[in-house]
């Protein structure tokens, strides 16, 4: 129970205790006047569900028993819940007049009762006070209901704003990504192309033409990424296909590098997709960082099964050539994002340089069940 019921319920405790020792007081002496008047106080008990019904209840004990406290109650429940002020001034109008006239009716009684203005004065404040207070709460509730509206209508207004910079944002960096990424990318497979028709060697044609496949892959890829970054977040264009552990043999074949694949273990195994996408990620962020700081280095990329899912190695040994002139630019946030992936995935990351010069990058992904035990716990 919440404290706003709890404090309902003390409030209706309350009116109707109040109701009781108001109906024993002053109608223990009247004949029949304590049943009418008992049977009006403990009607309150159904006042919020059933005012109407209670009102009526209540009405046998105003104009046989005088009682006070049950006939205001049950008129403040009527003004405070119902949408009719017809209704709400009709059981005033009865009320004010049960109040006025002594029952049973007497025309030598309400002609004196018409002679002095107190007893009118004070019946139509009996029947005013709890419709005006009742008029009152219920109009308090309507406001707070309205401005509950209004703060839910601003902050989906607030919301809608700030998809739509995003939104803007996105097609901002796609059209970015689109026109300059995509131009120079271009602009490489298509000398790289040239240079595989013109060259003389065949080590330079053998380069060129992994360059002019390398690059259309990326602009594929980025085609697919400026397609997401233009989708208005309800409509999504369907990716190409995920690279996952069979295209791990065709990562290291293009890669250029002095690389050795151990996937015999794997076999034609297969995992969920997030887990062989992570992976290849890893493996191709690995070899990305041995080409550009490793240039002629050994490489060997193992990949194989455990009893906690699957485990991922890349080592490189010192490069065999010296040191390149120009670094090439980068961001610092290849490993960092290895690290987030596998995280998110309830794995782990981890890279260091070896002892003989090279560097090792190794990671873990749990197997699907371990992820969901990893959620859930």
């Amino acid at each position: 129970m919440t404290s706003a019921q709890r404090q309902r319920l003390l409030i209706d405790v309350g009116v109707v205790g109040l109701a009781l020792v108001d109906s024993w007081v002053r109608a223990v002496h009247e004949d029949n006047g304590l049943l009418v008047s008992l049977l009006a106080a403990l009607a309150l008990t159904f006042r919020r569900r059933w005012p109407l019904v209670t009102f009526a209840l209540t009405l046998p004990a105003l104009f046989g028993a005088d009682v006070l406290v049950a006939p205001v109650a049950a008129l403040y429940t009527v003004a405070a819940t119902s949408r009719s002020r017809v209704a709400v001034l009709g059981c005033a109008a009865v009320v004010a007049v049960g109040r006025f006239i002594p029952w049973p009716p007497d025309l030598q009684d309400i002609a004196a009762e018409l002679r002095h203005l107190t007893p009118l004065i004070f019946a139509t404040l009996y029947a005013a006070a709890p419709v005006a207070l009742g008029i009152l709460v219920s109009t308090r509730r309507e406001l707070s209901q309205r401005l509950e509206q209004l703060t839910a209508g601003r902050q989906r207004l607030q919301q809608l704003v700030s998809e739509t910079v995003i939104a803007q944002e996105r097609a901002s960096l796609a059209r970015e990504m689109h026109d300059v990424v995509s131009h120079k990318v271009s602009l490489i497979a298509v000398q790289a192309g040239a240079l595989r028709v013109t060259a003389q060697d065949p080590g330079v044609r053998d380069s060129a033409d992994t360059i002019r496949k390398l690059s259309v892959q990326t602009l594929e890829e980025l085609r697919h990424m400026v397609g997401v970054l233009r989708a208005d977040g309800g409509h999504v264009p369907q990716l190409a296909p995920q690279p996952g552990l069979p295209d791990v043999h065709r990562l290291i074949r293009d890669s250029g590098l002095d690389a050795t694949a151990a996937l015999e273990e794997v076999g034609d195994r297969r995992w969920p997709e997030s887990i062989e996408r992570a992976v290849y990620r890893t493996v191709q962020e690995a070899l990305t960082n041995v080409s550009k700081h490793a240039p002629g280095a050994p490489v060997t990329v193992r990949i194989t099964p455990s009893c906690d899912g699957l485990q991922v190695a890349v080592r490189n040994g010192p490069s065999a050539m010296p040191p390149p002139t120009s670094h090439l630019p980068g961001g610092r946030h290849g490993l960092l994002g290895l690290r987030e992936r596998a995280e998110l995935l309830g794995g782990f990351v981890s890279a260091a340089p070896t002892e003989d010069g090279g560097f090792l990058v190794e990671a873990t992904f749990p197997r699907a069940s371990d992820r969901e035990r990893l959620r859930q716990g």
